[in-house]
């Protein structure tokens, strides 16, 4: 009877479990409610003063703004995400419930501090050691007011490429304490640009590898190694190097760098580095499988673990632990998990936070972990009652649901029903409970995201701000030293007039001079304007594919199209001021644009790239970004409007010693049917595009000579597929 009573039960159990987890996959949002008139108001809570011209949205959908009074009303559903924003205090995000009058009330940012030349010097300076301060003082807890203080700090007119470097290098060490290693990465590379710092450049080689860009961070730590580092700097770039050969599973190599370092620590009596050093030489050991010297290490570790403090004792500890659990070894695991726990008795344990392997919790459950797979189920009993207990304490639902499961699972072996349903009923509310935290971390996430995005992005504004400034005063400057040269020049004109003919010669001779450098310098100026206008126009329409995926949701597609953009943007702005780059570079840059048109719009158009074996690409020279406009067209104007899938083919080729062609040919719906398919709206919309590139190509072959050449004609005779065919010359 009691048999058959274990198999009704276990049977109930297994039947819970697969319940909890439909439940987990059918879980879907709930459907919105019919549209309704949301009516709000923006209140200064400082001032107490209506905030006119805010940004009102609803995500996804309506959009307005406040009025003088500020009072807004929009049209949404109970459910969408209300969006208030404004450059004047930080987003605020509110989910609609009803129809009931909204009131939002927002603390207003600091101004910039704009400061004039004739103000003392040191006040600049201690307003941006205050908003560094107060960076560093708070982005642990508000990431937001952190990266706002740092956004304050580069606002300061006066402020200078070393303080430009410790702003950008207190932003990147925010991003990397909130996990954002490709945005740290960026800021680091702008730190060590306004001033260069081995230490920046450490921190940099850490974000590659916590970002998993292995080579980079192998690369740079290797470069660093060979330079004269501090004493602390060698110690943490050998490490370094250690950890990224580790992640790569080049143990070997990891073990000759934590030697090196382990060596530098135990010479200059650094016990904790000591220690770590050679718990990661035994880990790298048993990897590889040589378990004699990995024990040997293990020893080493733990004999210096007892020189330390009690938090490092217990870490040493617990590491050998995990060993003696990977070769099953129990008695001796569960030895020194008690050790730690004794040796965490005298330490402050509300500084460990619940992701550490070093809590109690975890500790009690991986000793009672043990004891079970020892089949010692009345010894394990107590350490999972004391794991959920601890847990309990320290809101760690993640070790106090397994803890429940496991207790639950341990009176069920034993017979123990009563127990085992008790049991099992509280880990069914933990599972529910850890569905709802989960999903609250979610939106906290990706709302965390959306901010740290802006705030960002403000940051970037600020410095394109900066430089476009000082492109313009270069600019002014130019123009004034060529009025100045003129100046000089029809002085001089008259001067020879009144002295002798022969100055009339010379006056000539200088004008014409003048006039040519003139000319240059326009058609210098004319590129680079349209240079400007063609980055921005280019940057705009991939941003529009980037944020199709993102208003769908899509984060990894969004993640993985992001990252690809970022590389194929870091090819154009190196390019971006060079009149002529190699064929090459184009060749890479052109495949990296063509691959993301494909990834958006695959179920439209399939493409080839051929590139003639014959072809010396890098042999001729070509003007960046001249392709990307007719391989958009392709794209956007021929083929997007086809029924079927389409074909487009980019070929380059050699025609002879000093001519390349390149075609790219697609068979969509040709130009003229393109035009009367747009929408009104698309037909007020002047493309700039190919207007930028033909005048470009008039400036360049007029500058260069006869360089370019372009035709553009139709596949079809009924109008339908396009070829343009590009022909290039050497210089």
């Amino acid at each position: 009877m009691k048999k058959m009573f274990n198999k009704i039960f276990t049977l109930v159990l297994i039947l819970s479990w697969v319940s909890i987890h439909a439940q987990e996959r059918n879980s879907f949002p709930a459907e919105k409610g019919p549209p309704i008139m949301v009516r709000g108001s923006v209140i200064d809570i400082e001032t107490l003063e209506p905030v006119p011209k805010v940004n009102v949205e609803i995500t996804g959908g309506s959009y307005t703004t406040t009025g003088p009074d500020g009072e807004f009303r929009i049209r949404a559903s109970v459910g969408d995400e209300l969006v208030i924003r404004s450059t004047d205090f930080e987003t605020q995000y509110y989910t609609i419930k009803d129809n009931q009058r909204i009131r939002v009330e927002v603390h207003s940012l600091s101004n910039p501090i704009i400061l004039d030349e004739a103000e003392d010097s040191e006040k600049p300076k201690q307003i941006f050691t205050d908003y560094v301060q107060k960076a560093r003082a708070v982005y642990k807890q508000d990431v937001s007011k952190g990266i706002d203080n740092i956004a304050l700090a580069l606002e300061i007119k006066t402020i200078t490429e070393s303080e430009r470097a410790i702003a950008y290098e207190l932003l990147a060490d925010i991003n990397s304490y909130w996990k954002q290693y490709d945005l740290a990465i960026a800021n680091y590379k702008s730190s060590l640009k306004s001033e260069y710092k081995k230490g920046a450049e450490i921190k940099l080689a850490k974000a590659y590898f916590n970002n998993k860009n292995y080579q980079e961070s192998i690369d740079l730590y290797q470069a660093l190694l060979k330079k004269e580092l501090s004493f602390e700097q060698n110690l943490e770039a050998l490490e370094g190097l250690g950890d990224t050969y580790k992640a790569t599973a080049a143990f070997a190599k990891a073990i000759e760098q934590y030697k090196k370092a382990e060596r530098i620590a135990t010479d200059s009596s650094i016990v904790s580095t000591a220690t770590r050093l050679n718990t990661k030489i035994a880990e790298s050991y048993d990897q590889i499988g040589n378990s004699q010297k990995a024990i040997t290490s293990y020893n080493k570790a733990l004999n210096l673990s007892n020189q330390e403090n009690s938090e490092s004792a217990a870490r040493s500890k617990v590491k050998v632990a995990d060993y003696y659990n990977a070769t099953r070894q129990f008695d001796e695991e569960i030895k020194l998990r008690k050790e730690a726990l004794q040796e965490l008795r005298d330490v402050n344990t509300d500084s460990i936070t619940n992701d550490d392997v070093l809590t109690p919790q975890k500790q009690n459950y991986k000793i009672a972990s043990a004891y079970v797979d020892q089949r010692k189920f009345e010894e394990a009993i107590p350490f999972f009652e004391k794991s959920i207990n601890e847990a309990a304490n320290k809101n760690d639902l993640v070790v106090e649901k397994d803890a429940t499961r496991r207790l639950s699972e341990l009176y069920r072996d034993k017979e123990d029903f009563d127990k085992a349903a008790e049991s099992y009923e509280r880990y069914k509310s933990l599972v529910d409970q850890g569905y709802l935290i989960k999903e609250q971390e979610l939106e906290s996430r990706i709302r965390l995201g959306k901010i740290n995005a802006e705030k960002q992005n403000r940051i970037l504004s600020l410095e394109k701000d900066r430089e476009l400034n000082e492109e313009r005063y270069d600019l002014a400057f130019q123009k004034q030293k060529i009025i100045d040269e003129r100046n000089n020049t029809q002085r001089l004109i008259i001067g020879s007039l009144i002295v002798v003919a022969l100055s009339l010669l010379i006056a000539a001779l200088a004008m014409y001079r003048s006039s040519k450098r003139q000319k240059y310098a326009n058609n210098l100026l004319a590129l680079k304007s349209l240079r400007s206008q063609m980055n921005p126009h280019f940057i705009f329409n991939a941003l529009n594919s980037v944020n199709s995926f993102i208003a769908t949701n899509d984060e990894r597609t969004a993640n993985k199209y992001l990252s690809d953009f970022s590389s194929l943007m870091r090819s154009v702005l190196e390019n971006s001021e060079e009149d002529f780059i190699p064929l090459s570079s184009e060749i890479e840059l052109i495949k990296k644009y063509t691959m993301l048109e494909h990834f958006r719009f695959r179920d439209k158009f399939d493409y080839t790239l051929t590139v003639d074996e014959n072809l010396a690409i890098d042999e001729f020279q070509i003007p960046p970004m001249l392709l990307q406009p007719y391989v958009e067209n392709a794209v956007w104007h021929g083929m997007r409007y086809k029924e079927e899938k389409g074909l487009l083919h980019i070929n380059f080729s050699q025609k002879d010693a000093d001519t390349a062609v390149i075609t790219v040919t697609d068979d969509g719906v040709g130009r003229e049917r393109s035009k009367a398919m747009k929408t009104d709206n698309q037909k007020k919309q002047k493309s700039k595009g190919m207007g930028n590139i033909k005048k470009r190509i008039a400036i360049l072959n007029e500058m260069y000579g006869d360089r370019v050449d372009v035709v553009i004609t139709d596949v079809f005779e009924n109008g339908e597929g396009t070829k343009v065919t590009l022909t290039l010359k050497k210089d």
